[in-house]
């Protein structure tokens, strides 16, 4: 295989994991129970434990506490307290316990997707994958102004296919190794992809969650995704047209030795294009949820390693995949448990829909879309979306995609409001921090209001 062409299947593997099962057949009637459960005054101390929770990521990079342990704490306390003061409103033990379990399968069904897609990515570094690919683009030529846009579109365009997580965990780890000397070019490519991320997202089913959850509720169809092509682009194009000024055209430092795709890489970006087919087809011909198929594929993975390991002449006993697993972003799967229960909590105290069926009868649809947009950037799009599904809105077929455009690019606003930021706030650790990506956010609500004007001037209001 010619290693240019191995380069180019690697980006797509590492990226096209694409998130399908999470959202899929989910009962969105179960968050709110009973509303008079909100005005408890446990209800409010939740709402008080979720506020200092999130505060407290906010500060990770003064504190350096880890963002997901006051995340998990908080959840541990909200649950705990819905507990307590649940009984006292008829909710039984069983149905507690539903609620809870309900929260705890979609959060499995993630973790174990994202687990294999992370694995993946961590053997293909291990392997020399990227280190090689980084070799190529600076022998290339290319000026780091040059590699800003090409992280950028490579995002963009990968996203649709993929979930923003992954596509900004392999970018991240390309702009780690072209620019580890460079941190304003760190800092700055990964706002960069960030944004693309989530903009390319936007437009396809499986570009996000938020996007599947939309199409599994049935309010738009596959192909009406795309009419947020062109807003997404402008999403994309109009903050990275600025940012690109501040990016230096110098060269990254050339690279001496010849670096070289380890044993194995190829057999690994094989199995990654097949562990894709077991995902998809899985779900489409058999329905069975992509986890499924990730996990298989995750086992091949195992015995490819311990072939690399252990037959052959060229037995290579650093690879061991165990390893791998254990180098997976663990904050970032357990931020997101955190957070799907610390909302979850809310949701089932009705707070959630309270507040959205508020703002759609109080501001209408539009202005709505576009807060709550805004919003996602603070509590990540999920939830919200979530709360939309759960109240149900009388909305026209545009606002749904107004709803669907707003909550996927919306999250670009802040490093937390997506799980693309998340991801690169630990891949980048020190160098993309939520403080340095609040400076752009001027520039990236830019492309916010742009896309929302091109939507609202291409496809109505």
């Amino acid at each position: 295989m010619n290693s240019y062409f191995a380069l180019f299947i690697s980006i797509v593997i590492a990226v096209s994991f694409p998130v399908i099962a999470y959202a899929a057949n989910q009962d969105y009637s179960y968050a709110l129970v009973i509303p008079e459960m909100g005005k408890n005054i446990g209800a409010y101390f939740c709402i008080a434990v979720f506020i200092i929770s999130y505060l407290l990521v906010l500060l990770e990079e003064h504190t350096h506490m880890r963002k997901s342990k006051p995340v998990l704490l908080g959840a541990g306390i909200i649950w705990l307290t819905i507990g307590y003061i649940a009984p006292q409103y008829g909710v039984s033990h069983e149905h507690l316990k539903f609620v809870i379990e309900h929260g705890l399968l979609e959060y499995g069904s993630l973790l174990l997707f994202l687990l294999a897609a992370m694995t993946y990515i961590s053997a293909m570094q291990q392997r020399k994958v990227f280190s090689t690919l980084r070799a190529k683009l600076v022998k290339a030529g290319l000026n780091f102004r040059q590699l800003f846009w090409v992280t950028g579109l490579l995002a963009f365009f990968l996203s649709p296919i993929a979930d923003n997580l992954t596509t900004a965990l392999v970018m991240g780890a390309v702009i780690m190794a072209v620019g580890a000397n460079n941190p304003k070019f760190v800092g700055i490519s990964c706002i960069n992809v960030v944004n693309a991320a989530n903009a390319g997202g936007a437009f396809s089913p499986f570009g996000d969650i938020t996007t599947l959850m939309v199409w599994q509720a049935g309010h738009i169809d596959f192909f009406e995704f795309f009419s947020l092509f062109i807003p997404s682009v402008v999403c994309f194009l109009i903050p990275a047209f600025i940012m690109s000024f501040f990016v230096e055209k110098q060269h990254p430092w050339a690279v001496k030795e010849e670096v070289k795709m380890r044993r194995g890489a190829k057999t690994i970006i094989t199995l990654g294009i097949l562990t894709i087919s077991l995902a998809v087809g899985g779900e489409q011909l058999l329905g069975l949820p992509p986890f499924i198929g990730m996990m298989t594929g995750l086992g091949l993975l195992m015995i490819a390693s311990y072939y690399i390991r252990n037959v052959g002449t060229k037995k290579d006993k650093s690879f061991d995949i165990l390893e791998s697993v254990a180098s997976s972003e663990w904050d970032t799967l357990l931020f997101f448990f955190g957070v799907i229960f610390s909302v979850g909590g809310l949701a089932f105290l009705g707070y959630l829909e309270l507040v959205s069926s508020t703002m759609y009868d109080g501001f209408g649809a539009t202005n709505t879309n576009i807060m709550l947009g805004i919003v996602s950037a603070l509590i990540d799009n999920i939830p919200v979306m979530f709360a939309v599904l759960t109240m149900e809105p009388e909305l026209s077929q545009n606002q749904w995609l107004l709803i669907t455009l707003t909550t996927g690019i919306g999250g670009s606003l802040l490093s937390i409001g997506s799980a693309a930021g998340v991801a690169l706030m630990g891949v980048a650790r020190g160098l993309y921090t939520f403080s340095y990506h609040l400076r752009w956010a001027p520039i990236l609500a830019l492309g916010y209001a742009g896309a929302i004007a091109t939507h609202l001037m291409i496809n109505g209001s």
